[in-house]
């Protein structure tokens, strides 16, 4: 029998917990009371606990704090949250802390029986681990650890694709193993977060995606096996007998259907499910390989459940587009045309089922290669202005699926015609290049240097700046130079080597020359006389 502690500051609550809950089915012996944190950590200490429900919103302490009490000084109490609001932060604080499961009022009771039902198996089967030994303890602790590892050396053939040495390395393992099993693999492939996540918030995340997987695909664990076979993909393993092959498949669209609708509602994520064939574990990684391809194909259907067919249909001829107006429409600064005509094109394609991976890296391509000349009529250079985080990442996620090309698409777009339009605004470039000379006078500029902090070329530069300011970027940087340097020689004392070096001179020689040149006289003697100005 076990024991269950009720942590709620409303004492209604409380008491109808205690009466709408059958807990003689549920085997619980005693059922203990707490409307505080005080009166829950009296009742801990007093009492062995298998299990508390406690509410998360109290006035004297939240219920996330009793768990951090309880996790360091009972560790072996299992939990259940109770709470009126759906918060990601405590479902997330919750899960951190432990907690078995996380449930809002008002209670479905019958949904509170079947979380206690599960409760009380975890505790029986913890129970019966602490009767092994410290071997069994250790086995019984890593053998999903090592079932999930030797499932993955499988399917990377790290194993033999050969039952001999499946069986050999499942015997070495001391794992259970029927040669001749068929296993039907299901591919879940994330294909969409839905929000940015923190390291920490992402690995929260994955193992709620996880814990779904078991619970919906595989009936809580106790059917088959769950791989993580790389970042955002997850590969379940079924047991299944070949005469029941169409019947399980069936039963399995359907509980991936629910698992997809659940991890759009709960965990901001776009996902599909991949069904292959029932297969011995031999042929496992072959399989996977054409659930693999299936997947990287899939660029235009989401929160989908596939599975691979027979012979192809001949594809129609795809409808290739007019990049010469394309690029028109760029050069115009037709920005909405522009992207209204891409989108089209891509919805074209999609409806008439002929895009797959490659064509999209294709037509990726095509569209950079389009841009790019476009920005070199206009002499931009366009790997400088798209070096930004933001446009690498996008660029590299574009050839992914149909909508991050679009979202690459709308951004490019957008900062190329933007940014075109500045060029156009001569005085705004050439305004940015002054003011970066100002700021970077002891540096020894070059034209390449200026070019590349306004993305342009070099050339294209020179002309702009010639026309505005009258003067090459090289005649305007010495002008500059000079300017300062009859400034610091009339107003300071500086020493001249060190005022050459405050004017971007590193070889004081050759500030002098220089300054000789077009001054008419050394720094020495445009200081002396001029001694009569300071």
């Amino acid at each position: 029998m076990y024991t269950v502690l009720i942590v709620d500051d409303e004492i209604h609550a409380v008491r109808a917990i205690e009466e709408a809950v059958d807990w003689k089915k549920l085997k619980m012996g005693h059922v203990y009371t707490a409307y505080n944190i005080r009166q829950a950590k009296e009742v801990l200490m007093r009492e062995s606990i298998d299990l508390m429900l406690c509410d998360i919103e109290m006035p004297q302490g939240s219920g996330l704090e009793l768990l951090a009490w309880v996790r360091e000084e009972h560790p072996r109490v299992e939990s259940v949250f109770l709470t009126c609001h759906a918060d990601f932060d405590y479902a997330r604080q919750a899960i951190q802390l432990g907690s078995l499961d996380y449930i809002l009022k008002p209670i479905p009771y019958l949904e509170l029986e079947q979380v206690i039902s599960r409760a009380c198996d975890k505790i029986s089967k913890e129970s019966q681990l602490q009767q092994f030994s410290r071997y069994g303890q250790y086995w019984f602790k890593h053998q999903p650890l090592l079932t999930e590892r030797f499932w993955l050396e499988i399917m990377n053939q790290t194993i033999p694709a050969r039952e001999e040495a499946i069986r050999q390395a499942a015997e070495e393992r001391h794992l259970p193993y029927m040669e001749q099993a068929l296993h039907l693999p299901v591919l879940i492939a994330v294909q969409r977060w839905g929000k940015k996540w923190s390291a920490r918030d992402e690995k929260i995340m994955e193992g709620a995606l996880r814990n779904a997987a078991q619970e919906t695909i595989l009936h809580h664990g106790e059917y088959g096996h769950l791989v993580q076979w790389e970042k955002d993909r997850l590969v379940a393993l079924l047991p299944i007998e070949e005469q029941r092959e169409a019947e399980a498949v069936q039963q399995l669209q359907e509980a991936c259907s629910r698992f997809i609708m659940a991890c759009n509602a709960y965990f901001y994520c776009e996902l599909s499910c991949y069904i292959g064939s029932a297969v011995p574990a031999s042929q496992l990684s072959s399989m996977l390989e054409r659930l693999q391809r299936l997947d990287r194909d899939n660029v235009a259907l989401v929160n989908r459940v596939l599975m691979p067919g027979g012979s192809h249909p001949a594809q129609p001829a795809m409808n290739h587009p007019d990049l010469g107006l394309w690029a028109v429409l760029l050069k115009e600064g037709a920005r909405d045309k522009l992207l209204q005509a891409i989108s089209l094109h891509l919805q074209e394609w999609v409806l008439g089922g002929v895009l797959d991976a490659r064509q999209l890296h294709t037509f990726h391509q095509d569209l950079l290669q389009m841009m790019y000349y476009v920005l070199q009529l206009k002499g931009i250079q366009a790997h400088h202005l798209f070096a930004d985080e933001e446009s690498i990442e996008l660029s590299q996620r574009a050839a992914r699926s149909v909508t991050d090309l679009e979202e690459w698409v709308q951004h490019a777009v957008t900062k190329a015609m933007n940014y075109a339009r500045t060029v156009e605004e001569t005085q705004t470039v050439v305004d940015r290049v002054i003011a970066y000379i100002q700021a970077n006078r002891e540096k020894e500029l070059t034209r390449e240097e200026l070019a590349s902090y306004v993305y342009l070329n070099p050339d294209h530069l020179t002309r702009l700046f010639k026309k505005k300011t009258g003067l090459s970027i090289s005649e305007y940087l010495l002008r500059e130079r000079l300017g300062v340097a009859k400034s610091l020689l009339i107003g300071t004392d500086m020493a001249v080597s060190a005022i050459a070096a405050q004017v971007g001179y590193a070889n004081f020689s050759h500030f002098s020359k220089m300054f000789k040149k077009h001054v008419g006289v050394n720094p020495q003697e445009f200081r002396q006389s001029n001694a009569h100005r300071r």
